[in-house]
């Protein structure tokens, strides 16, 4: 295929959208020099990073094995997107799931919405249930945006779900933390518990630790002004640590703000390592291997 920038002169205008397209490209960060072996991006979205067919998420998941990342799992967060998630994941052997509906659609989880995502999430390639929890940085803000009722409601259903098929539990937390960690109390954790892009202080990090939760840092680690999260990255025991970019979102330093992908994770990984002491290589390998063994991820 002849690309828009391999195009004789005298070929027909380029349209808007692949001035777009191109726009588009020219943001996208540049791969980390250096592969990075071993990594599992621990939580992303690839149809929201362009991934809509078998085709599209090949190519995302090859971009990111180019750079060390050799799984990847996505992760829904409404009914439809669950299906497609569900979908995904066996498009391609290095792409798994996880299903649930994100807090803010807390009020569309019916009866129907129950059954499908509970079958859904029965599924081997599906390995985890979440992104699920609290969130109320929306409620006010938006009025498709769940209430806290509907919430806390659908968050106890979802914990229900992940110790009743023995998943492990993916949270979404935003300004939530002492909220969040009494529900978990009152009903009862699953085996494992995830908190998705880990966004707290050393003090809620503590608290976790604490409790044998897993925390999973994104790309907002390694920003200017998130000296408490890295205060929380170190923290964390070894055995508890996970790395993700929850892309398209999270792009890291010094890449903020442009579209994040799966094969950006080393630059994360990296600023992670240097947080905590240690070498790159050394964290890459204990990452790695937390990721297959909280979601039975198989070495290939």
């Amino acid at each position: 295929m002849v690309s828009v920038n391999d195009a004789p002169a005298e070929s027909k205008p380029e349209t808007e959208s692949n001035k777009a397209a191109r726009k588009r490209l020219r943001k996208q960060p540049p791969p980390d020099p250096a592969p990075l072996a071993g990594l599992i991006d621990a939580h992303t979205h690839l149809a929201a990073c362009g991934g809509r067919d078998p085709e599209t998420v090949r190519a995302i998941v090859d971009r990111a094995a180019a750079v060390g990342v050799e799984a990847v799992v996505t992760v829904a967060d409404d009914i439809v997107d669950a299906r497609w998630a569900h979908q995904a994941a066996h498009w391609d052997e290095r792409v798994y799931a996880a299903v649930a509906l994100h807090p803010t659609h807390a009020g569309e989880l019916d009866d129907a919405a129950r059954a499908e995502l509970e079958t859904m999430a029965g599924d081997d390639r599906v390995v985890a249930v979440g992104e699920t929890g609290l969130d109320y940085y929306w409620i006010g803000k938006s009025e498709s945006c769940a209430t806290k009722e509907q919430q806390y409601e659908a968050f106890a259903w979802h914990i229900d779900l992940a110790k009743r098929l023995r998943k492990p539990l993916m949270i979404h937390n935003r300004d939530a933390d002492a909220d969040l960690l009494d529900v978990l109390a009152a009903e009862g954790s699953p085996e494992t518990v995830i908190m998705h892009c880990f966004s707290g202080d050393r003090n809620v990090a503590r608290e976790c630790i604490d409790r044998g939760y897993v925390l999973s840092f994104s790309g907002t680690v390694t920003f200017a002004n998130s000296g408490e999260l890295r205060a929380a990255a170190e923290l964390v025991p070894d055995n508890q640590l996970l790395v993700e970019t929850d892309a398209p979102f999270l792009t890291p330093h010094p890449y903020r703000g442009q579209p994040n992908q799966s094969y950006c994770l080393p630059y994360t990984a990296r600023d992670i390592a240097r947080t905590r002491g240690v070498g790159e290589d050394e964290l890459a390998a204990i990452l790695g291997a937390n990721a297959r063994r909280i979601y039975g991820i198989p070495l290939r």
